[in-house]
């Protein structure tokens, strides 16, 4: 896959990661699209770990995959920021 096909795919998975995590409104399109690549890394080794078959190109498994890993990423994140009781508001 090329770079741009990997900003693009980084972009889509972060930007829905972080409306499902409530932070959308907190983080511009740069910080949607890293979280969104850094999320496709965890999700593909996390997959890969339990017998998946990870980020394969672009294709649904692999977006769903990207997502998860970015809301994981997202969470951890709110955990180690000192907002993590902020999902119950």
């Amino acid at each position: 896959m090329n770079i741009i096909m990997w900003i693009i795919f980084g972009a889509l998975a972060g930007w829905i990661a972080s409306i499902i995590m409530r932070t959308n409104e907190e983080q511009g399109a740069v910080a949607n699209i890293i979280i969104g690549i850094i999320g496709a890394f965890i999700g593909g080794f996390v997959a890969r770990t339990f017998g998946g078959s990870g980020v394969t190109g672009f294709n649904l498994g692999s977006v769903i995959v990207a997502i998860l890993g970015a809301v994981l990423l997202l969470f951890v994140i709110r955990m180690f920021s000192g907002r993590g009781n902020t999902m119950t508001r």
